[in-house]
C-alpha cells in the first residue's frame, strides 16, 4: 500500500486539480501540461502534496477491504461471480467512514498553493492538521463532507474490482506453481484498478468538487445533484471525464502492485499443505492452487 501511494500520488494530485480548476480560466490544458505546471511552478514536491493523508490511512483502509471482503465471501457461502461483487461492494462500503475524511483532507492539502513555488499563507500545516481544523470549524458534518458521494463511488467501484481480478485470474489460469503467476497477478491487479475507476469515475468527480467546495471561501454546491446540473450545465458532459488519463495511468501499476503483494503474502504464509485443493483464501477464492 505505501509503495503504492508514492507511485501513484503524483497522478491523483494531477486528477484532483484538473477535476476541480475553473472553466473560465483553466490553468492547465491537460494531464501532462498539468504535471510540467506543476512542477515547474511548485517544484516536483508539489506533485506530493496530501500524502500524509493516504499514508495515515491505507494501513486501516487496506485491512477493511481485503478483511470485510474476504469473511463476507465467506459467510454469502459460494463462491459465484454475483458473491464476488457483492463481497467487494460490502469492502468498498464499509472503508467509506475512513476514505472519506482521509480523500478530504488529501483533496485541500493537493490544492493549497496551488501555482505558487513558495507558499506564502499556509493554511494547513499537514493533513492532521486540515482535518483538525475543519473539525473545530465545522464538525463532524465537515469532517465527513462528500460521503455519499464517496459511498455511491466506493460501493460498486470495488465490486467491480473484486469482480474483475477473480475473472482475470480464472482466465489466466493462475497457479501457484506457474512460473509465470506473479506477472499474471500483476496483470490482473492492473485492469482490475482501471475497470473499478471506469465504473464510477463521473462520480469521482463530483466527490472531488464537493470536498473541494468552500476552500476559498465560496460555497458553489448545495448537494450531489446540484453539482451535477451546475458542473453539466457550465462545461458540458466531458466535465465528468476531466482527470481521467492521469488516474487510468496511475491505476494500473497502483492496483497491480496491491493485489498481486496481497495475494502472494498470504499464498506464501499458508501452510504447505493448504496450497494444493484445500479451502481457498479470503481474497482470491480459485478452485485452483491459490
Amino acid at each position: 500500500g505505501a509503495a503504492g501511494v508514492l507511485v501513484g500520488h503524483p497522478f491523483d494530485t494531477v486528477k484532483v486539480r484538473l477535476q476541480v480548476q475553473n472553466v473560465e480560466k483553466p490553468l492547465y490544458r491537460g494531464t501532462f501540461h498539468c504535471f510540467q505546471s506543476i512542477i515547474k511552478q511548485e517544484s516536483a514536491f508539489g506533485l506530493y502534496k496530501g500524502i500524509g493523508s493516504p499514508m495515515m490511512g491505507l494501513t486501516f483502509i487496506n485491512a477493511l477491504v481485503f478483511g470485510v471482503q474476504g469473511n463476507t465471501l465467506r459467510a454469502l457461502g459460494k463462491d459465484t461471480p454475483l458473491n464476488q461483487f457483492l463481497a467487494g461492494s460490502a469492502a468498498g462500503a464499509i472503508q467509506c467512514i475512513i476514505c472519506c475524511p482521509m480523500e478530504l483532507a488529501k483533496t485541500r492539502m493537493q490544492l493549497q498553493g496551488t501555482g505558487e513555488y513558495k507558499q506564502k499563507n499556509k493554511n494547513y500545516k499537514n493533513s492532521l492538521d486540515c482535518l483538525i481544523k475543519i473539525y473545530q470549524k465545522e464538525g463532524l458534518r465537515g469532517i465527513n463532507r462528500g460521503m455519499v458521494s464517496t459511498f455511491i463511488r466506493e460501493t460498486p467501484s470495488f465490486g467491480f474490482y473484486f469482480l474483475t481480478y477473480d475473472c482475470m485470474t480464472r482466465y489466466l489460469g493462475c497457479e501457484a506453481e506457474d512460473s509465470y503467476v506473479i506477472p499474471k497477478l500483476l496483470f490482473s491487479g492492473g485492469v482490475s484498478g482501471i475497470v473499478s475507476w471506469l465504473s464510477t469515475y463521473p462520480m469521482d468527480v463530483i466527490k472531488s468538487r464537493l470536498q473541494a467546495d468552500g476552500v476559498g471561501g465560496v460555497t458553489q454546491y448545495n448537494g450531489i445533484l446540484d453539482c451535477v446540473q451546475k458542473s453539466y450545465h457550465e462545461e458540458g458532459w466531458r466535465v465528468f471525464t476531466r482527470g481521467l488519463t492521469s488516474t487510468l495511468l496511475r491505476a494500473f501499476p497502483v492496483n497491480a502492485a496491491t493485489f498481486a503483494t496481497v495475494t502472494v503474502f498470504l499464498m506464501y504464509m499458508r501452510p504447505d499443505d493448504n496450497l494444493c485443493g484445500c479451502e481457498p483464501g479470503p481474497v482470491i477464492q480459485q478452485p485452483s492452487s491459490l
